[in-house]
């Protein structure tokens, strides 16, 4: 049975369009976009086969509203035994505010257009780029916080370098929170604004964790401390060795180990670690899955010089039963890899997408690895 193209065909098409393209038009002032729907008509064949349905379906091409945003070619068929039938042969929408109508999404549109228009006089030049690659984001903000945004981005603009912290901020409605989770966003926008490649404000210094291994390297007789890596980096401590472990189960299991300490690489912050002059020099092990593998490459670029323990093919197969699945696994180009550890990251993929999580690992079998011998009272811990 032949499929004729009905309005809500078009519609659908419109819809799917508009989701795929709006916001680049927004974002590039694109207005004379068309789209071309030919409506595929019937023979004069079919329609002796369902003349009803033939009827129907010109029907519901004839009741459109004069202001659907739809324009319809119309053709005059001279068909032997039927006669004379016109019958609508295409539908074009024309231009982007056509589109957004037939879609359903005029008010959405509007909205669009507008708040561009608006990050646009404010930024004051051509930033068709940057609008086009946040126009979602900015989109799928509230009315409040889509004002929020142009306050910040006027305040930022008129104090540059102000050295303030988010909380001190005199803009109504900001706070960290609101900052953290618009944070490129916001970096973006002011960048293409200003040139300048942050927002002047003074930052907090993120929380590490430590625990000292051998408590003649203790922090004024603290051996688990939680402190600003700044104020970290300040301290005097010289280990021998530091240990980086992705979870901190396994940073609070460590027994003591003369001269060493150990350090929450906690996922992706542990580029935090290459802020710390005593730790460039450092013993990675993280979960033995392409994010594990992931964030030592990141702790590489950094700058630190990681060596990787537990992540490698005999760790790896030594455990086969205790595998799991990475349901979404790292893709990314991990130029900072060994050869040996490439070769695993590839096992990993070869194998299923699998992974071995650090906790899994015996912990005899772990110490070993990490050159750690266990003193007899710490057996039973």
């Amino acid at each position: 049975m032949t499929t004729y193209v009905s309005p809500s065909d078009v519609r659908a098409r419109a819809k799917k369009l508009f989701d795929r393209d709006a916001r680049m038009w927004a974002a590039e002032q694109q207005t004379a976009v068309v789209l071309d729907v030919p409506l595929r008509p019937p023979t004069e064949r079919e329609a002796l086969g369902d003349l009803e349905r033939v009827r129907e379906w010109v029907d519901a091409w004839r009741g459109l509203d004069e202001g659907s945003g739809i324009e319809l070619e119309w053709v005059v068929r001279n068909w032997s035994r039927i006669g004379s039938q016109e019958v609508p042969v295409r539908a074009v929408l024309r231009g982007a505010e056509a589109i957004a109508r037939v879609a359903g999404e005029t008010e959405g549109w509007r909205v669009l257009v507008a708040r561009l228009h608006a990050l646009r006089e404010s930024i004051g030049f051509d930033v068709s780029g940057v609008l086009r690659a946040h126009a979602r984001a900015i989109a799928d903000l509230d009315d409040d916080d889509f004002g929020r945004l142009v306050d910040v981005l006027a305040w930022l603009r008129e104090h540059p370098g102000s050295g303030r912290l988010v909380r001190e901020l005199p803009i109504r409605g900001i706070h960290t929170k609101w900052i953290e989770t618009r944070r490129g966003l916001v970096e973006s926008l002011h960048r293409a604004g200003t040139g300048a490649l942050n927002l002047g404000l003074r930052e907090s210094s993120p929380l590490v964790r430590v625990r000292v291994l051998d408590p003649s390297l203790s922090f004024h007789g603290l051996t688990d401390v939680s402190a600003p890596v700044d104020d970290l980096a300040a301290n005097l401590i010289r280990p021998e060795r530091v240990f980086v472990f992705e979870n901190l189960a396994t940073v609070l299991a460590m027994p003591d180990v003369p001269g060493a300490v150990a350090v929450h690489g906690g996922g992706h912050r542990v580029d935090l670690v290459a802020r710390l002059p005593w730790a460039q020099a450092v013993m990675y092990w993280g979960d033995l899955d392409s994010h594990g593998f992931a964030i030592l490459n990141q702790l590489r670029a950094a700058g630190v010089d990681a060596t990787s323990a537990l992540m490698d093919m005999d760790t790896l197969f030594d455990h086969r039963d205790l595998w799991g699945i990475d349901p979404s696994p790292n893709v990314g180009v991990l130029d900072q890899l060994t050869r040996g550890e490439r070769a695993t990251l590839q096992s990993l993929s070869a194998e299923g997408n699998i992974r071995l999580e650090q906790e899994r690992v015996p912990w005899d079998y772990a110490l070993a690895r990490l050159g750690v011998q266990r003193l007899p009272d710490d057996a039973d811990h």
